[in-house]
């Protein structure tokens, strides 16, 4: 089970808004989902949570680059809300690289079979969809930006011990508990 909120900067504090995530196919499409919510260019939060599973943090100041810190990399990559978080900037790839590959691959028929020849592959083939992130080149543990609530009240250390329930232990380090729990 998901839950995904909003939680947007004012001037009167923080306001919560649960969101929905089925149009949202790529980090574009959930940065300009967060820019909507903003007031004024403030501080837009992006909460996503599998349940006991892993959480994400996506945080948009205005026109700059979002920033994003996942607690379990390994576990998001799993998820079809995760794979919009891990992007190859954050795994340390070079965009698009795996479609270079791909498409390399499929130019000099690397998959084993001469031309002509037909392609024997099983039905339970484990192979990876183009689109989908290999859990295996996904770092273990925490990735991301791990500074990315220390100057809204969550140092790094505390943010890297987060497990359960971290969303609203990261809404409450905020001041932000209150008008979270309206939203879930």
């Amino acid at each position: 089970m998901y839950f995904a909120a909003l939680l947007a900067r004012t001037e009167d504090g923080w306001e919560a808004s649960d969101t929905e995530l089925d149009d949202v196919e790529t980090l574009s499409d959930l940065t300009d989902l967060a820019r909507e919510a903003s007031v004024d260019e403030d501080t837009v939060l992006v909460f996503i949570e599998q349940e006991d599973a892993w959480f994400g943090v996506v945080r948009v100041d205005g026109e700059e680059d979002p920033r994003i810190f996942i607690s379990d990399a390994t576990a998001a990559a799993r998820s079809s809300y995760g794979e919009i978080l891990l992007t190859d900037e954050l795994l340390g790839r070079e965009p698009g690289a795996e479609d270079t590959i791909a498409a390399l691959e499929e130019l000099v028929g690397l998959d084993g079979t001469e031309d002509g020849e037909p392609d024997i592959t099983p039905d339970n083939d484990d192979d990876n969809d183009d689109d989908e992130i290999d859990a295996d080149a996904v770092p273990a543990g925490p990735l991301g930006d791990t500074g990315i609530l220390a100057d809204l009240g969550l140092p790094e250390a505390e943010l890297l011990m987060l497990r359960t329930d971290a969303l609203v232990e990261i809404a409450d380090a905020l001041g932000a508990a209150e008008v979270l729990e309206t939203v879930r």
